[in-house]
């Protein structure tokens, strides 16, 4: 069996996934890297995590099916042998438009990756913290905005996944598991590429109070922060990596 801790990650072959992935194996943790499509990507980043001097393995799913989900935990099974952390990082974002353009096809998607994912995973995870543990959600600054004109499906999602944080985390305390969540705001990622502008940190990061936009590695260090023995006291807790947004 494993002997090092197992974290979790889900979408994990890029952006803030990657980043927390590398971070988790810096301080010694073996590290399931959870992919959807980019295979290619995810051994990168696994070949990195080995460099460390850890174990690493990639799992593929769309964690947003449930037939997938109790696939990819039953790997988890195999490969590790146990999980102490769970990182639903995760997440889809659509091309920027007002609600008046959007289409039931297009919000569903959006929810159901974002959203049924993290109770899936969630579920999955609580029933191998059998000696406690710690689950982190990526949420994002667009739960508090509600980025008006660009995707309110997307804001709403990660603030369906705030109230997820609160409600699970009080459910599973007398387990001795933690739930607590990031924020992040404007960072470096390839998401906004997505959107359909890649330059958007640059466009707005004039509007933060620190001026500038944030990088994966900073996020990570959040996320490895609230899933660690320092943050033994916190849970239902949120950090904002937000520039002050």
């Amino acid at each position: 069996m494993n002997t090092n801790p197992v974290v979790l990650i889900t979408g994990a072959s890029r952006g803030i996934g990657a980043a927390t992935a590398i971070h988790f194996a810096q301080q010694g943790y073996a590290v399931c890297i959870n992919y959807k499509a980019d295979q290619r990507s995810a051994e990168k980043i696994a070949q990195q995590v080995r460099g460390i001097g850890v174990k690493a393995e990639i799992v593929q799913a769309d964690v947003s099916d449930e037939t997938q989900v109790l696939t990819l935990f039953a790997k988890v099974d195999e490969l590790f042998g146990k999980l102490d952390v769970l990182i639903n990082n995760a997440g889809i974002l659509k091309p920027q438009m007002p609600l008046l353009e959007m289409d039931a096809s297009r919000i569903n998607e959006v929810l159901t990756t974002n959203v049924t994912s993290a109770f899936l995973c969630s579920r999955e995870a609580i029933k191998r913290m059998h000696s406690g543990g710690s689950i982190v959600n990526v949420s994002s600054g667009a739960a508090k905005t509600g980025s008006p004109n660009e995707y309110i499906d997307y804001a709403a999602s990660k603030g369906a996944m705030d109230t997820l944080t609160i409600g699970l985390a009080k459910e599973v305390a007398k387990l001795g598991i933690r739930v607590n969540s990031v924020r992040p705001g404007l960072i470096y990622t390839d998401m906004h590429r997505d959107g359909g502008e890649a330059g958007r940190v640059d466009r707005l990061k004039s509007n933060l109070p620190l001026g500038r936009g944030g990088t994966p590695e900073e996020v990570a260090a959040a996320i490895y922060f609230l899933a660690s023995a320092q943050a033994s006291f916190t849970t239902a807790s949120f950090i904002d990596v937000a520039g002050g947004l």
